[in-house]
Protein backbone atom coordinates (compact mmCIF):
# COMPACT_ATOMS: atom_id res chain seq x y z
CA UNK A 1 0.00 0.00 0.00
CA UNK A 2 2.38 3.08 -1.00
CA UNK A 3 0.17 5.24 -1.72
CA UNK A 4 -1.30 5.64 1.99
CA UNK A 5 2.77 4.89 3.15
CA UNK A 6 3.28 8.19 1.32
CA UNK A 7 0.27 9.86 2.59
CA UNK A 8 0.69 9.00 6.37
CA UNK A 9 3.98 10.16 5.75
CA UNK A 10 3.38 13.46 4.51
CA UNK A 11 1.10 13.83 7.67
CA UNK A 12 3.60 13.35 9.80
CA UNK A 13 5.84 15.70 8.63
CA UNK A 14 3.61 18.32 8.74
CA UNK A 15 2.66 17.72 12.53
CA UNK A 16 5.04 20.48 14.92
CA UNK A 17 7.82 18.24 17.15
CA UNK A 18 6.39 18.65 20.55
CA UNK A 19 9.72 19.25 22.61
CA UNK A 20 10.71 17.41 25.51
CA UNK A 21 9.45 18.70 29.14
CA UNK A 22 12.46 19.62 31.28
CA UNK A 23 11.89 17.32 34.79
CA UNK A 24 10.77 19.95 37.84
CA UNK A 25 13.87 20.81 39.90
CA UNK A 26 14.28 19.31 43.63
CA UNK A 27 13.01 23.00 45.01
CA UNK A 28 10.36 23.44 42.75
CA UNK A 29 8.96 19.98 43.75
CA UNK A 30 9.38 21.00 47.32
CA UNK A 31 7.46 24.41 46.90
CA UNK A 32 4.61 22.33 45.22
CA UNK A 33 3.30 19.93 47.22
CA UNK A 34 1.24 16.86 45.57
CA UNK A 35 -2.32 17.61 46.60
CA UNK A 36 -3.55 15.05 48.58
CA UNK A 37 -7.75 14.13 48.97
CA UNK A 38 -9.52 12.35 51.27
CA UNK A 39 -10.92 9.36 50.57
CA UNK A 40 -14.74 8.72 51.03
CA UNK A 41 -14.34 7.25 54.61
CA UNK A 42 -11.64 10.03 55.41
CA UNK A 43 -7.79 10.40 56.00
CA UNK A 44 -6.62 6.70 55.74
CA UNK A 45 -4.32 5.56 58.71
CA UNK A 46 -3.95 5.48 62.00
CA UNK A 47 -5.06 8.64 64.63
CA UNK A 48 -6.21 10.12 61.09
CA UNK A 49 -10.46 10.02 61.32
CA UNK A 50 -10.88 7.31 59.02
CA UNK A 51 -14.66 6.51 59.53
CA UNK A 52 -15.45 2.77 59.76
CA UNK A 53 -19.84 3.61 59.38
CA UNK A 54 -20.91 6.23 56.82
CA UNK A 55 -24.19 7.74 58.30
CA UNK A 56 -26.98 8.08 55.73
CA UNK A 57 -27.45 11.44 53.89
CA UNK A 58 -30.84 13.21 55.71
CA UNK A 59 -34.00 12.95 53.31
CA UNK A 60 -36.18 16.18 53.23
CA UNK A 61 -38.91 16.65 51.46
CA UNK A 62 -40.93 19.89 50.00
CA UNK A 63 -43.22 21.25 47.88
CA UNK A 64 -41.55 22.69 44.25
CA UNK A 65 -42.28 27.03 45.78
CA UNK A 66 -39.86 25.73 49.24
CA UNK A 67 -37.33 23.59 47.35
CA UNK A 68 -36.49 25.57 43.75
CA UNK A 69 -33.44 27.20 45.37
CA UNK A 70 -31.56 23.93 46.09
CA UNK A 71 -31.58 23.06 42.79
CA UNK A 72 -29.83 20.48 41.61
CA UNK A 73 -30.11 18.98 45.04
CA UNK A 74 -33.69 18.14 44.99
CA UNK A 75 -34.56 15.33 43.20
CA UNK A 76 -38.68 14.30 42.29
CA UNK A 77 -40.45 11.10 43.85
CA UNK A 78 -42.36 8.26 41.56
CA UNK A 79 -44.00 7.53 44.52
CA UNK A 80 -47.65 8.91 45.98
CA UNK A 81 -47.51 11.31 48.48
CA UNK A 82 -51.52 11.62 49.14
CA UNK A 83 -53.06 10.14 51.98
CA UNK A 84 -51.89 7.94 55.31
CA UNK A 85 -48.07 7.73 55.82
CA UNK A 86 -47.87 4.09 54.90
CA UNK A 87 -43.99 3.27 55.33
CA UNK A 88 -40.61 3.26 52.68
CA UNK A 89 -40.54 2.23 49.13
CA UNK A 90 -38.61 -0.98 49.50
CA UNK A 91 -35.91 -0.32 46.88
CA UNK A 92 -35.83 3.71 47.26
CA UNK A 93 -36.57 4.49 50.39
CA UNK A 94 -39.78 7.20 49.46
CA UNK A 95 -41.95 7.77 51.63
CA UNK A 96 -45.13 5.85 50.34
CA UNK A 97 -48.82 7.61 51.42
CA UNK A 98 -51.93 5.58 50.43
CA UNK A 99 -55.68 4.90 52.17
CA UNK A 100 -58.33 3.62 49.73
CA UNK A 101 -60.27 7.02 51.14
CA UNK A 102 -57.87 9.43 50.21
CA UNK A 103 -57.02 8.18 46.78
CA UNK A 104 -60.65 7.70 45.96
CA UNK A 105 -61.51 11.03 47.15
CA UNK A 106 -58.87 13.35 46.93
CA UNK A 107 -56.41 11.87 44.83
CA UNK A 108 -58.90 10.10 42.20
CA UNK A 109 -56.34 7.56 41.34
CA UNK A 110 -59.36 4.52 42.08
CA UNK A 111 -62.65 4.32 41.48
CA UNK A 112 -63.96 2.51 44.26
CA UNK A 113 -63.30 3.35 47.82
CA UNK A 114 -62.05 -0.03 49.31
CA UNK A 115 -59.18 -2.49 50.03
CA UNK A 116 -58.09 -5.83 49.96
CA UNK A 117 -55.69 -7.32 51.75
CA UNK A 118 -53.95 -10.96 51.63
CA UNK A 119 -51.01 -12.36 53.66
CA UNK A 120 -50.11 -15.32 55.61
CA UNK A 121 -50.76 -14.86 59.41
CA UNK A 122 -48.47 -13.03 61.51
CA UNK A 123 -47.03 -10.85 58.57
CA UNK A 124 -48.76 -8.04 59.25
CA UNK A 125 -52.09 -7.77 58.02
CA UNK A 126 -53.74 -5.59 61.09
CA UNK A 127 -50.86 -3.73 61.86
CA UNK A 128 -51.13 -2.15 58.33
CA UNK A 129 -55.05 -1.65 58.37
CA UNK A 130 -54.79 -0.56 62.01
CA UNK A 131 -52.02 2.09 60.34
CA UNK A 132 -54.63 2.64 57.70
CA UNK A 133 -57.50 2.85 60.04
CA UNK A 134 -55.38 5.86 62.45
CA UNK A 135 -54.20 7.66 59.58
CA UNK A 136 -57.62 8.24 58.25
CA UNK A 137 -59.03 8.81 61.82
CA UNK A 138 -56.65 11.78 61.61
CA UNK A 139 -57.62 12.80 58.29
CA UNK A 140 -61.33 13.22 59.53
CA UNK A 141 -62.64 9.98 58.34
CA UNK A 142 -64.48 7.96 61.31
CA UNK A 143 -63.14 4.13 61.28
CA UNK A 144 -65.73 1.39 62.04
CA UNK A 145 -64.60 -2.11 63.13
CA UNK A 146 -68.29 -3.88 63.03
CA UNK A 147 -67.14 -7.54 64.26
CA UNK A 148 -63.76 -7.63 66.20
CA UNK A 149 -63.47 -11.59 65.99
CA UNK A 150 -59.52 -11.21 68.06
CA UNK A 151 -59.57 -8.31 69.48
CA UNK A 152 -57.28 -6.57 67.59
CA UNK A 153 -58.77 -3.11 67.19
CA UNK A 154 -59.69 -2.85 70.32
CA UNK A 155 -56.91 -1.00 71.71
CA UNK A 156 -56.37 1.52 68.82
CA UNK A 157 -60.18 2.22 68.80
CA UNK A 158 -59.52 3.20 72.78
CA UNK A 159 -56.42 5.11 71.78
CA UNK A 160 -58.41 7.11 69.34
CA UNK A 161 -61.38 8.32 71.79
CA UNK A 162 -63.48 5.98 70.32
CA UNK A 163 -66.44 3.43 71.97
CA UNK A 164 -65.76 0.09 72.41
CA UNK A 165 -69.25 -2.24 72.52
CA UNK A 166 -68.78 -5.83 73.69
CA UNK A 167 -70.88 -8.78 72.85
CA UNK A 168 -71.18 -12.34 73.52
CA UNK A 169 -72.83 -14.47 75.85
CA UNK A 170 -73.59 -12.96 79.16
CA UNK A 171 -71.51 -9.81 77.94
CA UNK A 172 -73.30 -7.44 75.99
CA UNK A 173 -77.11 -7.91 73.86
CA UNK A 174 -77.58 -6.13 70.55
CA UNK A 175 -81.31 -5.46 69.74
CA UNK A 176 -81.98 -6.21 66.44
CA UNK A 177 -85.37 -4.57 66.82
CA UNK A 178 -83.90 -1.32 67.86
CA UNK A 179 -83.99 1.16 65.11
CA UNK A 180 -80.88 2.83 66.49
CA UNK A 181 -80.96 6.76 66.26
CA UNK A 182 -83.73 6.39 63.50
CA UNK A 183 -86.33 7.05 65.27
CA UNK A 184 -84.55 10.31 66.83
CA UNK A 185 -83.21 11.86 62.86
CA UNK A 186 -86.90 11.08 61.61
CA UNK A 187 -87.96 13.77 64.25
CA UNK A 188 -85.69 16.26 63.33
CA UNK A 189 -85.94 16.03 59.83
CA UNK A 190 -90.27 16.15 60.58
CA UNK A 191 -89.10 19.22 62.22
CA UNK A 192 -87.20 21.11 59.72
CA UNK A 193 -89.91 19.96 57.12
CA UNK A 194 -88.65 16.80 55.35
CA UNK A 195 -91.09 14.68 54.79
CA UNK A 196 -89.78 12.73 52.24
CA UNK A 197 -86.46 12.33 54.31
CA UNK A 198 -87.93 11.37 57.49
CA UNK A 199 -90.44 8.93 55.56
CA UNK A 200 -87.11 7.18 53.68
CA UNK A 201 -85.62 6.91 57.80
CA UNK A 202 -88.19 4.57 58.88
CA UNK A 203 -88.52 2.91 55.71
CA UNK A 204 -84.86 1.96 55.97
CA UNK A 205 -85.14 1.35 59.89
CA UNK A 206 -88.01 -1.10 59.02
CA UNK A 207 -86.20 -2.63 56.22
CA UNK A 208 -82.95 -3.49 58.10
CA UNK A 209 -85.19 -5.13 61.09
CA UNK A 210 -87.05 -6.97 58.84
CA UNK A 211 -84.07 -8.52 57.32
CA UNK A 212 -82.18 -9.05 60.38
CA UNK A 213 -85.25 -11.28 61.87
CA UNK A 214 -85.24 -13.04 58.20
CA UNK A 215 -81.43 -13.51 59.05
CA UNK A 216 -81.45 -15.05 62.63
CA UNK A 217 -84.39 -17.27 61.39
CA UNK A 218 -82.13 -18.49 58.59
CA UNK A 219 -79.14 -19.24 60.54
CA UNK A 220 -81.02 -20.56 63.46
CA UNK A 221 -82.86 -23.65 60.58
CA UNK A 222 -80.64 -23.92 58.45
CA UNK A 223 -83.07 -22.74 55.72
CA UNK A 224 -84.63 -19.29 54.77
CA UNK A 225 -87.99 -18.34 56.08
CA UNK A 226 -91.47 -19.07 53.87
CA UNK A 227 -92.74 -16.27 52.13
CA UNK A 228 -95.82 -16.66 54.32
CA UNK A 229 -93.54 -16.01 56.82
CA UNK A 230 -91.83 -13.03 55.97
CA UNK A 231 -94.93 -11.76 55.52
CA UNK A 232 -96.32 -12.22 58.97
CA UNK A 233 -92.79 -10.55 60.28
CA UNK A 234 -93.31 -7.70 58.05
CA UNK A 235 -96.61 -6.85 59.27
CA UNK A 236 -96.31 -7.98 63.17
CA UNK A 237 -93.11 -5.08 62.89
CA UNK A 238 -95.32 -2.39 61.70
CA UNK A 239 -97.98 -3.38 64.59
CA UNK A 240 -95.36 -2.55 66.77
CA UNK A 241 -94.46 0.39 65.77
CA UNK A 242 -98.00 1.68 65.68
CA UNK A 243 -98.84 0.32 69.19
CA UNK A 244 -95.84 -0.41 70.87
CA UNK A 245 -94.30 2.17 73.67
CA UNK A 246 -90.79 2.13 73.82
CA UNK A 247 -88.50 -0.05 72.12
CA UNK A 248 -89.50 -3.42 71.39
CA UNK A 249 -87.76 -6.43 71.45
CA UNK A 250 -88.15 -10.03 70.49
CA UNK A 251 -90.37 -11.57 73.27
CA UNK A 252 -92.57 -8.59 71.58
CA UNK A 253 -92.86 -9.47 68.42
CA UNK A 254 -93.46 -13.00 69.71
CA UNK A 255 -96.32 -11.96 71.85
CA UNK A 256 -97.94 -9.83 68.75
CA UNK A 257 -98.19 -12.96 66.89
CA UNK A 258 -99.55 -14.90 69.85
CA UNK A 259 -102.34 -12.26 69.89
CA UNK A 260 -103.48 -12.72 66.57
CA UNK A 261 -104.48 -9.27 65.83
CA UNK A 262 -106.62 -9.08 62.63
CA UNK A 263 -103.64 -6.95 60.19
CA UNK A 264 -101.93 -10.62 60.94
CA UNK A 265 -104.57 -12.62 60.42
CA UNK A 266 -104.73 -11.25 56.73
CA UNK A 267 -101.59 -12.15 55.52
CA UNK A 268 -101.35 -15.43 57.38
CA UNK A 269 -104.68 -15.92 55.18
CA UNK A 270 -106.30 -18.40 57.44
CA UNK A 271 -109.86 -17.83 56.51
CA UNK A 272 -110.89 -16.99 59.84
CA UNK A 273 -110.10 -20.41 61.28
CA UNK A 274 -108.25 -20.10 64.68
CA UNK A 275 -106.94 -23.62 64.56
CA UNK A 276 -105.47 -22.77 61.08
CA UNK A 277 -104.10 -19.90 61.94
CA UNK A 278 -102.29 -21.76 64.85
CA UNK A 279 -100.75 -24.36 62.37
CA UNK A 280 -99.50 -21.17 59.79
CA UNK A 281 -97.96 -19.43 62.72
CA UNK A 282 -96.30 -22.93 64.71
CA UNK A 283 -92.76 -22.70 63.45
CA UNK A 284 -92.58 -19.09 62.98
CA UNK A 285 -93.22 -18.97 66.87
CA UNK A 286 -90.88 -22.34 67.74
CA UNK A 287 -88.44 -20.24 66.12
CA UNK A 288 -88.72 -16.77 67.95
CA UNK A 289 -89.20 -18.83 71.20
CA UNK A 290 -85.44 -20.32 70.46
CA UNK A 291 -84.61 -16.66 70.17
CA UNK A 292 -85.76 -15.64 72.89
CA UNK A 293 -85.02 -18.24 75.86
CA UNK A 294 -81.59 -19.00 75.22
CA UNK A 295 -81.65 -21.44 72.39
CA UNK A 296 -78.62 -21.90 70.24
CA UNK A 297 -77.91 -18.34 69.52
CA UNK A 298 -78.50 -17.41 73.13
CA UNK A 299 -79.73 -14.45 74.26
CA UNK A 300 -77.61 -12.10 72.99
CA UNK A 301 -80.54 -10.55 70.68
CA UNK A 302 -83.26 -10.79 73.23
CA UNK A 303 -82.83 -8.14 75.17
CA UNK A 304 -82.63 -4.27 75.03
CA UNK A 305 -79.43 -2.78 73.54
CA UNK A 306 -77.08 -2.82 76.31
CA UNK A 307 -74.99 -0.10 74.60
CA UNK A 308 -76.11 2.32 71.97
CA UNK A 309 -73.75 2.86 68.88
CA UNK A 310 -72.60 6.69 68.24
CA UNK A 311 -72.29 8.07 65.15
CA UNK A 312 -69.56 10.71 65.46
CA UNK A 313 -66.79 8.76 67.19
CA UNK A 314 -64.58 5.52 66.20
CA UNK A 315 -66.41 2.51 67.06
CA UNK A 316 -65.54 -1.37 67.74
CA UNK A 317 -67.99 -4.16 68.79
CA UNK A 318 -65.85 -6.38 70.31
CA UNK A 319 -66.69 -10.15 70.00
CA UNK A 320 -63.77 -12.13 70.76
CA UNK A 321 -65.18 -13.76 73.51
CA UNK A 322 -67.28 -16.10 71.16
CA UNK A 323 -65.73 -19.15 70.26
CA UNK A 324 -64.71 -19.88 66.76
CA UNK A 325 -66.37 -23.67 67.17
CA UNK A 326 -69.80 -21.52 67.80
CA UNK A 327 -69.86 -20.54 63.90
CA UNK A 328 -73.95 -20.07 64.28
CA UNK A 329 -73.38 -17.09 67.01
CA UNK A 330 -70.80 -15.66 65.27
CA UNK A 331 -72.65 -15.25 61.90
CA UNK A 332 -75.77 -13.65 63.65
CA UNK A 333 -73.65 -11.61 65.97
CA UNK A 334 -71.57 -10.18 62.57
CA UNK A 335 -75.16 -9.50 60.82
CA UNK A 336 -76.52 -8.07 63.75
CA UNK A 337 -73.25 -5.84 63.80
CA UNK A 338 -73.24 -4.93 60.20
CA UNK A 339 -76.91 -4.34 60.27
CA UNK A 340 -76.67 -1.94 63.39
CA UNK A 341 -73.21 -0.30 61.77
CA UNK A 342 -74.54 0.36 58.16
CA UNK A 343 -77.88 1.72 59.92
CA UNK A 344 -75.94 4.62 62.09
CA UNK A 345 -74.15 5.15 58.35
CA UNK A 346 -77.43 5.87 56.19
CA UNK A 347 -79.24 8.32 59.52
CA UNK A 348 -75.87 10.21 59.56
CA UNK A 349 -76.00 10.55 55.79
CA UNK A 350 -79.81 11.55 55.84
CA UNK A 351 -78.72 14.11 58.36
CA UNK A 352 -75.96 15.45 56.36
CA UNK A 353 -78.20 15.64 53.02
CA UNK A 354 -80.58 17.90 55.00
CA UNK A 355 -78.55 20.11 55.79
CA UNK A 356 -79.05 19.17 60.08
CA UNK A 357 -75.55 17.98 60.82
CA UNK A 358 -72.27 18.27 59.09
CA UNK A 359 -71.08 15.58 56.08
CA UNK A 360 -69.08 12.35 57.69
CA UNK A 361 -67.31 9.85 56.04
CA UNK A 362 -66.36 6.24 57.58
CA UNK A 363 -63.99 3.54 57.30
CA UNK A 364 -65.86 0.19 57.59
CA UNK A 365 -63.36 -2.81 58.52
CA UNK A 366 -64.01 -6.34 57.82
CA UNK A 367 -61.01 -7.99 59.39
CA UNK A 368 -61.02 -12.06 59.19
CA UNK A 369 -63.49 -11.86 56.43
CA UNK A 370 -63.10 -15.80 55.93
CA UNK A 371 -64.47 -16.07 59.01
CA UNK A 372 -67.27 -14.18 58.40
CA UNK A 373 -67.98 -16.19 55.09
CA UNK A 374 -68.08 -19.24 56.51
CA UNK A 375 -70.33 -18.62 59.41
CA UNK A 376 -73.32 -19.51 57.53
CA UNK A 377 -75.88 -18.79 54.56
CA UNK A 378 -76.09 -15.42 53.57
CA UNK A 379 -73.11 -14.11 54.68
CA UNK A 380 -71.50 -14.19 51.11
CA UNK A 381 -74.59 -11.95 49.84
CA UNK A 382 -74.49 -9.51 52.86
CA UNK A 383 -70.70 -8.85 52.37
CA UNK A 384 -71.28 -8.92 48.19
CA UNK A 385 -74.17 -6.10 49.00
CA UNK A 386 -71.11 -3.87 50.97
CA UNK A 387 -68.69 -3.90 48.35
CA UNK A 388 -70.92 -2.78 46.02
CA UNK A 389 -72.72 -0.26 47.93
CA UNK A 390 -69.62 1.28 49.81
CA UNK A 391 -69.08 4.23 47.38
CA UNK A 392 -72.72 5.27 47.31
CA UNK A 393 -72.85 5.25 51.41
CA UNK A 394 -69.85 7.58 51.27
CA UNK A 395 -67.93 4.72 53.47
CA UNK A 396 -64.07 3.04 52.89
CA UNK A 397 -64.62 -0.22 53.09
CA UNK A 398 -61.34 -2.29 54.27
CA UNK A 399 -61.25 -6.18 53.87
CA UNK A 400 -58.54 -8.84 55.11
CA UNK A 401 -57.99 -12.75 54.47
CA UNK A 402 -55.14 -14.80 54.64
CA UNK A 403 -55.09 -16.37 50.78
CA UNK A 404 -57.43 -16.48 47.94
CA UNK A 405 -57.27 -20.11 49.30
CA UNK A 406 -59.81 -18.92 51.97
CA UNK A 407 -62.11 -17.11 49.74
CA UNK A 408 -62.63 -20.04 47.22
CA UNK A 409 -63.13 -22.73 49.70
CA UNK A 410 -66.99 -21.90 50.15
CA UNK A 411 -69.27 -24.56 49.15
CA UNK A 412 -71.40 -23.73 46.36
CA UNK A 413 -69.59 -22.22 42.89
CA UNK A 414 -71.94 -19.57 43.34
CA UNK A 415 -70.59 -17.98 46.67
CA UNK A 416 -67.04 -18.96 45.73
CA UNK A 417 -67.59 -16.46 42.29
CA UNK A 418 -68.98 -13.78 44.39
CA UNK A 419 -65.94 -13.98 46.95
CA UNK A 420 -63.59 -13.92 44.23
CA UNK A 421 -65.40 -10.32 43.22
CA UNK A 422 -64.44 -9.11 46.22
CA UNK A 423 -60.80 -8.80 45.24
CA UNK A 424 -61.52 -8.01 41.75
CA UNK A 425 -63.85 -5.07 42.31
CA UNK A 426 -61.75 -3.74 45.47
CA UNK A 427 -59.57 -0.20 44.63
CA UNK A 428 -56.87 -1.06 45.55
CA UNK A 429 -55.01 -4.37 46.67
CA UNK A 430 -52.39 -5.24 49.18
CA UNK A 431 -50.49 -8.27 49.08
CA UNK A 432 -48.18 -9.05 52.10
CA UNK A 433 -46.11 -13.07 51.68
CA UNK A 434 -48.19 -15.51 50.15
CA UNK A 435 -47.24 -18.89 49.28
CA UNK A 436 -45.80 -19.91 45.33
CA UNK A 437 -49.18 -21.87 45.35
CA UNK A 438 -51.92 -19.11 45.66
CA UNK A 439 -50.16 -17.07 42.49
CA UNK A 440 -52.20 -18.71 39.84
CA UNK A 441 -55.79 -18.28 41.87
CA UNK A 442 -54.43 -14.90 42.79
CA UNK A 443 -53.33 -13.65 39.17
CA UNK A 444 -56.28 -14.36 37.74
CA UNK A 445 -58.42 -11.24 39.74
CA UNK A 446 -54.65 -9.09 39.92
CA UNK A 447 -52.28 -9.18 36.96
CA UNK A 448 -49.32 -9.72 38.88
CA UNK A 449 -45.66 -9.70 36.92
CA UNK A 450 -43.36 -12.78 37.31
CA UNK A 451 -40.77 -10.30 39.50
CA UNK A 452 -43.64 -8.81 41.90
CA UNK A 453 -44.80 -13.00 42.03
CA UNK A 454 -41.20 -13.93 43.24
CA UNK A 455 -41.36 -11.08 45.32
CA UNK A 456 -44.21 -12.16 47.45
CA UNK A 457 -43.17 -15.54 47.40
CA UNK A 458 -40.02 -14.64 49.26
CA UNK A 459 -42.33 -13.12 51.81
CA UNK A 460 -43.40 -16.04 53.18
CA UNK A 461 -40.49 -17.60 54.33
CA UNK A 462 -39.62 -18.11 58.15
CA UNK A 463 -37.11 -16.15 60.09
CA UNK A 464 -33.73 -17.58 61.17
CA UNK A 465 -32.93 -20.09 63.60
CA UNK A 466 -30.53 -17.66 65.53
CA UNK A 467 -32.96 -15.60 68.07
CA UNK A 468 -32.79 -12.22 68.50
CA UNK A 469 -34.23 -9.07 66.73
CA UNK A 470 -32.80 -10.49 62.87
CA UNK A 471 -35.16 -13.34 63.40
CA UNK A 472 -38.51 -12.51 62.44
CA UNK A 473 -38.89 -13.12 59.02
CA UNK A 474 -38.23 -11.16 56.07
CA UNK A 475 -41.91 -10.43 55.18
CA UNK A 476 -42.95 -9.18 58.27
CA UNK A 477 -44.20 -5.90 57.33
CA UNK A 478 -43.47 -5.76 54.16
CA UNK A 479 -46.14 -5.16 51.56
CA UNK A 480 -46.89 -4.67 47.43
CA UNK A 481 -49.62 -2.01 46.71
CA UNK A 482 -51.43 -3.05 43.40
CA UNK A 483 -53.76 -0.56 41.52
CA UNK A 484 -55.15 -2.28 38.98
CA UNK A 485 -52.30 -3.02 35.67
CA UNK A 486 -50.19 -0.36 37.43
CA UNK A 487 -47.04 -1.81 38.62
CA UNK A 488 -46.83 -2.63 42.54
CA UNK A 489 -45.34 -0.45 44.57
CA UNK A 490 -43.40 -2.60 47.51
CA UNK A 491 -43.09 -0.99 50.85
CA UNK A 492 -41.78 -1.52 54.66
CA UNK A 493 -43.82 -0.38 57.38
CA UNK A 494 -42.03 1.26 59.89
CA UNK A 495 -44.05 1.58 63.34
CA UNK A 496 -43.34 4.57 65.31
CA UNK A 497 -43.19 4.24 69.54
CA UNK A 498 -47.18 5.58 70.21
CA UNK A 499 -48.69 2.73 67.98
CA UNK A 500 -46.34 -0.14 69.58
CA UNK A 501 -48.49 -0.62 72.39
CA UNK A 502 -51.98 -1.02 70.29
CA UNK A 503 -50.33 -3.17 67.52
CA UNK A 504 -49.16 -5.87 70.37
CA UNK A 505 -51.14 -8.67 69.08
CA UNK A 506 -49.25 -11.25 71.40
CA UNK A 507 -50.31 -9.83 75.42
CA UNK A 508 -51.14 -13.09 76.69
CA UNK A 509 -47.76 -14.84 75.98
CA UNK A 510 -46.46 -12.02 77.58
CA UNK A 511 -45.57 -12.61 81.33
CA UNK A 512 -46.37 -9.65 82.55
CA UNK A 513 -49.80 -9.28 80.93
CA UNK A 514 -50.48 -13.00 80.99
CA UNK A 515 -51.93 -12.16 85.00
CA UNK A 516 -54.78 -9.96 85.94
CA UNK A 517 -53.60 -6.49 87.05
CA UNK A 518 -53.58 -5.59 90.37
CA UNK A 519 -56.54 -4.39 92.33
CA UNK A 520 -58.31 -5.05 95.76
CA UNK A 521 -60.21 -8.44 95.49
CA UNK A 522 -56.98 -9.83 93.44
CA UNK A 523 -53.47 -8.12 94.76
CA UNK A 524 -51.22 -10.85 93.33
CA UNK A 525 -49.52 -10.68 90.21
CA UNK A 526 -47.14 -12.98 89.36
CA UNK A 527 -45.89 -16.09 90.84
CA UNK A 528 -43.56 -15.02 93.04
CA UNK A 529 -45.89 -12.32 94.75
CA UNK A 530 -48.70 -14.53 94.54
CA UNK A 531 -46.22 -17.22 96.57
CA UNK A 532 -45.23 -14.21 99.26
CA UNK A 533 -49.31 -13.06 99.50
CA UNK A 534 -50.43 -16.92 100.24
CA UNK A 535 -47.93 -17.14 103.07
CA UNK A 536 -49.01 -14.17 104.30
CA UNK A 537 -52.72 -15.32 104.08
CA UNK A 538 -51.42 -18.49 106.03
CA UNK A 539 -49.40 -16.88 108.81
CA UNK A 540 -52.50 -14.09 109.52
CA UNK A 541 -54.68 -17.15 109.39
CA UNK A 542 -53.28 -18.96 111.90
CA UNK A 543 -52.58 -16.14 113.81
CA UNK A 544 -56.01 -15.14 113.78
CA UNK A 545 -57.14 -19.14 114.91
CA UNK A 546 -54.65 -18.85 117.99
CA UNK A 547 -56.44 -15.48 119.44
CA UNK A 548 -59.76 -17.48 118.85
CA UNK A 549 -58.76 -20.40 121.14
CA UNK A 550 -57.14 -18.07 123.69
CA UNK A 551 -60.45 -15.82 123.54
CA UNK A 552 -61.78 -19.05 124.01
CA UNK A 553 -60.11 -20.89 126.84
Amino acid sequence: MPALDDRRRRAQKRKPRELPREKPTRSEREKKPALRIPGPRGWLGRARGEASVIDPVEEWRGTTVQVCGLHPFSIGTGTPMIGVPMGLQLFTGATVCADPVSWFQDADLISNPSMFVLGLPGLGKSTYTRRTAAGLAGLGTLPLVLGDLKPDYVDMIKALGGQVITLGRGRGNLNVLDPGEAYEAAERLRIAGKEKERIQVLADAHGRRHTMVSALLTILRKEPPTDREESIIDRALRVLDEHHEGVPVLGDLLRVIQEAPQEIRDVALDRGNDERYKAITENLEASLISLTTGGRLGETFAHPTTVAMQRDRPVVYDVSSIDDSDTDLQAAILLACWSAGFGTVNVANALADAGLEPRRHYFVILDELWRALRAGRGMVDRVDALTRLNRQRGVGLAMISHTMSDLLALPTEEDRMKARGFVERAGMVVCGGLPGAEMGMLTSAVPLSRAEQELLTSWQDPGTWDTGPGSEPPGRGKFLIKVGGHPGIPIKVELVEAERAINDTNKLWHATTAFPEPNESNPMIGLEDAEHAAHEFAVETEGAALIEDAGAA
